[in-house]
């Protein structure tokens, strides 16, 4: 009855030992009890390890474990993953199941109250099945291997490393250990792009499930707050499948933790780093801290003077009245007078770690745990940054630009980063349960002294500018998953539900200009009044999902048909208070820390005009709004082999999403309540096809249809200022005029942007995780959504969508050992991918308009432009020697990005492009003691000492800088002690 009962669901070469589980069962039994007796006598150790099925790359469930010469064995559970205790020894461990080779590792070593870990066991079938074959290999407590293996079976296309990579290079986190991965670029140290596309077209996932970082409006998380050494495996999926969430194109990233650590494992790190252009430099700019600035939040000392009151007395209201100018004078009294930044010697960057984990024996179940801490508290100094505004010429017979604005100076900034993640699985025979408690702090401290010069419009000033800001970003996540196997491993259920709690608040914003020409210091609203800002962003993300695989026999081989739903909702509360201060008759001096001085303060009973205060969010505030997201999802897919050679994954992905938006615009003309702004039933279809051309090489394609929609900030009446670079974010709700023509250049109508993605991929695996893969890819894009200059206020920033678009790539990557070049180069690993990308967008008519309307002689426009935000190469390479028996590592990487379109331009403002930033690092770390649990490691990130550059191009003129930042060179000192 058993036999028959599973018959439909499993693949045909395992169904004997299915069959006869009571048997094995007995047998299993029978071992164990042997082992009782001699084992009071003697101290024991501990063999753990994971089967894989070579010929799928699954983990392989009900495999015999034997020691060779005894009758202790065991068989894997349902994960693959096996746990044996023996007397102290030297074994040879045989492993087999029936139609496969048997597989013996020899010299497994057991210690006394230690865990010797084998990892990556993949058993291949017998094709002859006549004989036994046995297959000896030495133990191996690590390999790449089996990502490879994965990576050579999953259904769609996928590249990463795992942790044994992390090992040999000494990445330290997350960020620094993705920038390895084919196709992949870093943003800032923080955000991992691929394939060369935005943030936008990129998503960030925790152990499968959405979560929103400590930026909401980014798809990816902030990747450097994960320490690797409690990661499995970072996983970046290129290929759409449909259980996954439609809105991604360039790729999925996602970090898979470890649930159950083979060994008890307990590490302690901690490092410097070493900039000498910025560190212990007395020209480093800051401004007073709050006392728990270091732990990444406010105290409280930043905290509005209003109390967030929405009622608040005009000028106009303290003149008339004695009541009124009492509640404003006490106002404009509680505000913090510093608004000056200072000097002092900066200290240099510092990070913690502390993480332990460990597997314990509850009878035949297993609860595992892992506990992670980890601080970083980091100084940057930047000198001679700059910021500009550049133009085309009224006369369309000069081409070279006119400089708008320009703002130089320096600045510093010092981010401190707490991240705390626990995680806690258990296993039972038919399931597992798995806890993950993650918390991040961040708080970011900025303070700049800028010279700014401005000659647009015939307003031509000089100004001393004090910019002083405090950001403070706080996530919560809960994430609980169940995996459960009931009836034989003929079904596989998984759900997840994942709660979070995000808040990013900027307390206390301080801005002053200071005009300084003529003579004279004076305040006033041609060069900009001084401002002081709070921002608040409270938002509620609730995703759920559940996943259900049916295995069946199809064609004689094992097949899966999987479906399953999700539901995600968000909830966001963003609020913006801001004063401008007028200094009336006050005096003005160059130090702005003289401004607000009591002395200089209105006071209605002794008839002073000084400076006054003015609510900009009164009495309507178009940056106050609140927003939702509502979206439900199925989907329905089979994996079948066709064949011996063909394997298919077809599928369909239903998601409803709605969004709505609660928000008036600037000037109070229209105020939407719980407007649902997108409100759309999507399809969204797609097929894998695998196909084996010999053993170890596929050939494979794949195509799907996904989607990119507006953020809760852009499908808004927002505007949100950057004080320190004078940009403004503009919401896409609202249009666009050129004055010039006045033709409406955008409507205001955001959309989201369908896109229709073709991959194909030659891939072929070599021994000792050596592989070779060239693919191709194709994406059209309906209504993509950029960043386009807004005409009618410079310096700001709006997204819009800009007409259809396409990209066509090719990327090559190569992992090769040297030894092929000698036996002495061994121990020298090669690794390089390129990406090369060709995109287009056929511009709107309006964008043509207004391209057209300020040509310049000589040039013509086309219909299509660069795509925004797609990087036309980028480029992975290193260089890596792994001293297996010393503990001795040692690398050189290089990256570099292409010149990659920033910000559209429009009417006369040009296209703003990034400059390529060679960034090239190195690293050396040596291990010491028996098993190199000591670690010490040295980095210098930025070898080139290479400037971060943006640039705006014009045709026929000399590019001119956007923006210029020079990060130089970090030295880092890190000392890490693990203990397995």
């Amino acid at each position: 009855m058993l036999l028959s009962g599973v018959v439909p669901f499993v693949g045909e070469k395992r169904l004997l030992l299915l069959g006869n589980m009571k048997r094995t069962t007995l047998f299993t039994c029978l071992f164990l009890f042997t082992m009782v007796f001699p084992a009071l006598a003697q101290e024991k150790g501990t063999i753990r390890g994971t089967v894989f099925d070579g010929a799928t790359g699954e983990t392989f469930p009900l495999v015999q474990v034997v020691i060779k010469g005894t009758q202790n064995g065991i068989v894997t559970d349902f994960d693959g993953k096996f746990t044996l205790t023996a007397a102290l020894g030297t074994y040879t461990l045989s492993i087999s199941f029936i139609s496969y080779k048997t597989l013996e590792i020899r010299d497994v070593v057991v210690k006394a109250g230690e865990v010797t870990v084998l990892e990556n066991i993949q058993l291949e079938e017998d094709a002859e099945q006549l004989q036994e074959v046995v297959v000896v290999a030495e133990a191996q407590r690590v390999s790449e291997a089996a990502l490879l293996t994965i990576k050579r079976k999953a259904p769609h296309l996928i590249d990463g490393i795992n942790a044994t990579t992390f090992k040999k290079t000494g990445d330290g986190d997350a960020a620094t250990a993705a920038r390895r991965v084919p196709g992949v670029s870093v943003e800032g140290g923080k955000y991992v792009f691929v394939r060369g596309l935005g943030d936008r077209y990129t998503k960030s996932i925790l152990n499968g499930m959405d979560i929103p970082g400590i930026d909401p409006d980014r798809n990816t998380l902030q990747m450097d707050i994960f320490p690797t050494n409690v990661l499995q495996n970072i996983v970046v999926v290129k290929s759409f499948t449909p259980e996954l969430s439609a809105d991604f194109t360039g790729g999925i990233v996602n970090l898979e933790t470890v649930d159950f650590p083979d060994q008890k494992t307990f590490s302690i790190s901690g490092g410097f780093g070493f900039n000498p252009a910025m560190h212990f430099n007395s020209n480093y700019l800051t401004y007073t801290q709050s006392s728990t600035d270091w732990l990444g939040f406010d105290n409280g000392d930043r905290k509005i003077p209003t109390g967030g009151r929405t009622n608040l007395p005009f000028r106009a209201n303290a003149i008339g009245s004695a009541a009124a100018a009492a509640d404003y004078e006490a106002i404009l009294g509680s505000f913090n007078k510093e608004l000056a930044a200072f000097k002092k010697s900066s200290f240099m960057d510092g990070n913690f770690g502390l993480s332990f984990g460990n597997q314990v024996a509850l009878g035949e179940n297993s609860l595992g745990y892992n506990l992670s801490l980890s601080y970083k508290n980091e100084l940057d100094f930047y000198e001679n940054a700059r910021f500009a505004i550049w133009g085309r010429d009224g006369d369309p017979g000069v081409t070279a630009l006119d400089r708008r604005e320009l703002q130089t100076g320096n600045y510093g900034a010092n981010n401190v980063l707490v991240s705390g993640l626990a995680t806690l699985a258990y296993k039972s025979d038919r399931a597992k349960y798995k806890l993950n408690l993650l918390h991040l702090q961040n708080g970011e401290s900025r303070a700049g002294i800028f010279n700014f010069v401005n000659t647009d419009q015939g307003a031509n000033f000089d100004a001393l500018q004090h910019n002083l800001e405090y950001n403070q970003r706080a996530l919560t996540n809960l994430l609980l998953s169940g995996d459960h196997y009931p009836g034989g491993g003929a079904w596989e259920i998984g759900w997840k539900v994942s709660p979070t709690l995000s808040s990013i608040s900027d307390p206390d914003i301080r801005f002053t200009r200071i005009r300084t020409d003529g003579g004279a210091t004076t305040i006033g609203t041609e060069s900009g009044l001084p401002e002081r800002i709070w921002r608040e962003l409270k938002e509620t993300n609730v995703s759920g999902k559940l996943d259900l695989t049916r295995k069946f026999s199809f064609n004689g081989h094992e097949s899966k048909l999987k479906f399953g739903f999700a539901h995600t909702y968000k909830d966001r509360a963003f609020d913006i208070q801001n004063f401008s201060f007028f200094a009336n008759q006050a005096r003005v001096t160059g130090n702005p820390n003289d401004f607000l001085l009591k002395k200089n303060l209105f006071r209605r009973a002794d008839n002073i005009n000084g400076v006054s205060f003015n609510p900009l969010f009164i009495p309507t505030n178009p940056n106050k709004y609140e927003a939702n997201v509502n979206m439900m999802g199925g989907y329905l897919s089979g994996e079948l082999s066709l064949n011996e050679k063909l394997k298919t994954i077809v599928g369909v992905r239903a998601e409803n999403y709605v969004q709505q938006y609660s928000g008036t615009n600037q000037g109070a003309t229209i105020t939407f309540k719980n407007k649902e702004v997108l409100d759309n039933l999507d399809f969204f279809p797609s097929v894998n096809l695998i196909y084996n051309l010999v053993e170890n090489q596929n050939l494979r394609f794949s195509y799907a249809k996904t989607i990119a929609r507006p953020s809760m900030k852009e499908a808004s009446f927002a505007t949100i200022l950057d004080p320190l670079t004078g940009r403004t974010f503009i919401g896409g709700f609202y249009p666009d005029v050129d004055g010039k023509t006045g033709e409406k250049v955008w409507d205001g109508k955001l959309r989201s942007t369908d896109i229709q993605n073709i991959d194909l991929r030659y891939e072929t695996f070599q021994a000792g995780g050596q592989t070779l893969s060239l693919s191709a890819f194709y994406k059209s894009f309906a209504n993509p959504i950029e960043m386009v200059q807004y005409l009618q206020a410079p310096n700001n920033f709006q997204p819009r969508n800009v007409g259809n678009g396409r990209v066509l790539g090719v990327e090559l990557e190569l992992r090769k050992n040297l030894s092929f070049v000698s036996p002495n180069l061994e121990a020298w690993n090669f690794t390089s991918n390129v990406t090369v990308i060709d995109s287009k967008i056929k511009m709107s008519q309006t964008e043509i308009n207004s391209r057209k309307a300020d040509v310049r002689k000589g040039q013509s426009i086309g219909n299509t432009r660069d795509m925004a935000g797609q990087a036309p190469y980028i480029i992975n390479a290193g260089l890596a020697y792994e001293g297996f028996d010393n503990f001795f590592n040692a690398g050189l990487y290089y990256n570099v990005q292409g010149p990659t379109l920033q910000f559209v331009g429009v009417a006369d403002r040009p296209d703003v492009y990034t400059v390529p930033f060679h960034s090239v690092n190195v690293s050396f770390s040596k291990g010491f003691g028996r098993e190199g649990n000591f670690n010490v490691s040295f980095k210098i990130n930025n070898l080139l000492n290479a400037r971060r550059e943006s640039e705006y191009q014009s045709f026929g003129a000399k590019n001119q800088l956007f923006q210029s930042l020079a990060p130089s060179r970090t030295f880092s000192l890190s000392l890490a002690y693990k203990k397995f």
